[in-house]
């Protein structure tokens, strides 16, 4: 019955900007961390950034200073604010939750043009 769906994905130009929704089932503090991964095609799927429930944050070396993860409680969304993109940020966006299991969106498609 966990169910996250991300939107937000699309094509934009390097040095622009898009904000990834990732909305869940039930309060967001059902979950110890939410967060974003990545997979480009060939690479394995890595880390962005994760939000707790006490709202501490962590990012990925590669998006510090482009990356902002944030929440919404009462809308109980995640959100992943990317700015200055680059066309290595081109993936596949997954958003996840944990408690005492993993759950994971269907992914949501960033292009990031030259």
């Amino acid at each position: 019955q966990v169910q996250l769906v991300e939107s937000g994905g699309g094509l934009v130009q390097a040095g622009g900007s898009l904000r990834l929704s990732c909305a869940t089932s039930g309060s967001i503090f059902s979950f110890r961390v939410m967060g974003w991964r990545r997979q480009a095609p060939g690479k394995q799927r890595e880390f962005v950034a994760v939000i707790s429930n006490a709202g501490r944050t962590n990012y990925a070396d590669s998006v510090k200073g482009r990356f902002t993860i944030s929440r919404d409680n009462a809308k109980n969304t995640v959100y992943l604010q990317m700015d200055s993109l680059k066309p290595e940020d081109t993936a596949v966006y997954y958003c996840y939750a944990s408690n005492v299991a993993d759950y994971w969106g269907q992914g949501t498609q960033v292009t990031v043009s030259s």
